[in-house]
């Protein structure tokens, strides 16, 4: 594979310790949504791996007079899946709901985006508009970096070897203070954007007292729209004031053209969604109907780490089973080479298609972008433990009946992402299959008849006796 080692510490003294020890020469994996890609791709190669997933200390979600803090294991539908978010981070959690698809959301975490220091990644702009910092620990001790200063150009942060990314601390939005993100996108999801726009706006009466405006995709970093910023001071949102805002954005940035989008198409995006930006800002109409009820694929619990010795022992649809040899593998071949579970597919390898979805305790993963070694003291079912015996899960048989099966190299995927929205959500409407179903790629083009049989699984009365399988 692309590693030799794998080192999964239980504490964050450990981790330090290891990080200490291995310096520049290892990384950090979490979620690996990010990491794993990167190692196939020949980016940033490492013979180590510090698995950092084992750290309770580390996965925590709070509120303390205004701010919020998430620790570094906190996932974008952790953010997603809270209220409270919704209500008082609402442009993270927009930028969240926008990251890959569900079954990415359940794993990548917050900390990853930011570190990887794309300015394509959707979390970054709305914290630093929100005015973010980070909190970075090693064995010498802690230092606290403002979001704005983190980032030292393209893809480079100010961590050192052997810090740790430890906390993220977001101030809440006060009652005078709105605030909004927006992503241009080439689908719906698993998309990388075109650009993106976060507002924070803080209001005195009718006026603009504060404006932070940051921009991505839009120059090597995320950047502020300074000339934006400066020209809201004390201003009204009104037609002519949004419209020449959005004229103005233009000089904040220099983008370029690549393969998703020309430099000028870009430049009139962004006037564009700095206009709309603002008049929905005035008109208070920043509510994304959308997140009402979101879909995670999640029902499972955080299981307890275990020590690592090298042989993976876990639960693999019910039964115990060890994995010798298997820990530089991912999880996927994996359970395909070593478990002799072929059901579950390998296509894209890079978390875009769905067709390697399993269930990780109780939640739907991308397989293929998990490292094996996490599946240690953990339960995994995959496509070949969805049936009762001979007894087909309802939503396998509605895929039978409705015809929705066509190669069928996508099917088990599908039917993992959808029986685990039925597992979750036993009575969705469509949009939230859409969005259940949103990771998984049919080459066939057969979603109608996919969205066919998940409707008619929900319509079934087996289904509440069998949604509840995890």
């Amino acid at each position: 594979m692309f590693w030799e080692t794998i080192v999964r510490p239980t504490t964050l003294a450990e981790a330090l310790e290891q990080l200490a020890r291995y310096g520049d020469t290892a990384r950090v994996v979490a979620g690996g949504t990010d990491v794993l890609v990167e190692l196939q791709r020949g980016v940033k190669p490492t013979r180590t791996l510090i698995d950092i997933t084992g750290l309770a200390e580390l996965r925590y979600l709070r509120e303390e007079q205004g701010v919020f803090a998430f620790g570094a294991l906190t996932t974008h539908n952790d953010i997603v899946m809270s209220a409270a978010c919704r209500e008082r981070l609402l442009p993270l959690a927009q930028a969240c709901w926008e990251v890959g698809a569900p079954q990415i959301r359940n794993r990548a975490t917050l900390a990853g985006n930011l570190i990887t220091a794309s300015p394509a990644n959707d979390s970054i702009a709305p914290l630093m508009a929100l005015g973010a910092e980070v909190v970075l620990c090693s064995k010498e001790g802690e230092r606290v970096v403002a979001l704005d200063d983190f980032y030292a150009g393209f893809r480079r942060t100010v961590l050192r070897p052997g810090e740790l990314l430890r906390e993220i601390r977001v101030p809440a939005l006060r009652e005078q203070q709105r605030g909004l993100f927006l992503k241009l996108g080439l689908r719906g999801a698993q998309a990388i954007s075109v650009i993106d726009v976060a507002f924070v706006l803080t209001f005195d009466g009718p006026r603009v007292s504060q404006a932070r405006i940051t921009l991505g995709c839009l120059a090597p970093t995320v950047v502020h729209a300074r000339s934006v910023e400066t020209y809201l001071q004390g201003k009204e949102l009104d037609a002519e004031t949004c419209q020449e805002a959005g004229r103005i954005a233009r000089q904040d940035v220099t983008p370029i053209g690549d393969v998703r989008a020309s430099a000028e198409y870009r430049y009139e995006t962004l006037q564009h969604y700095i206009e709309q930006g603002l008049r929905r800002i005035a008109a208070n109409d920043v509510r994304d109907q959308r997140m009402d009820a979101p879909v995670a694929l999640d029902t499972g619990k955080q299981a307890e780490a275990k020590p690592f010795t090298g042989t993976i022992e876990t639960t693999v649809n019910g039964k115990p089973c060890r994995l010798v040899g298997a820990e530089r593998k991912t999880l996927l071949n994996a359970l395909r080479e070593d478990a002799g579970l072929t059901g579950t597919k390998e296509g894209c390898a890079e978390g875009e298609c769905g067709a390697c979805t399993v269930w990780l305790n109780g939640q739907a993963v991308m397989s293929c972008l998990v490292p094996a070694a996490q599946a240690h003291g953990a339960e995994v079912t995959t496509i070949e433990g969805l049936a009762d015996g001979d007894t087909l899960h309802p939503l396998q048989q509605a895929f039978v009946d409705c015809a929705a099966v066509q190669c069928g190299f996508c099917i088990p995927g599908m039917l993992m992402a959808g029986a685990k929205l039925l597992d979750e959500c036993p009575h969705p409407d469509l949009d939230q299959v859409r969005v259940a179903l949103s990771g998984n790629i049919c080459r066939c083009t057969g979603y109608s008849k996919i969205l066919d049989a998940v409707q008619a699984a929900v319509q079934s009365d087996l289904t509440a006796g069998k949604a509840g399988k995890s």
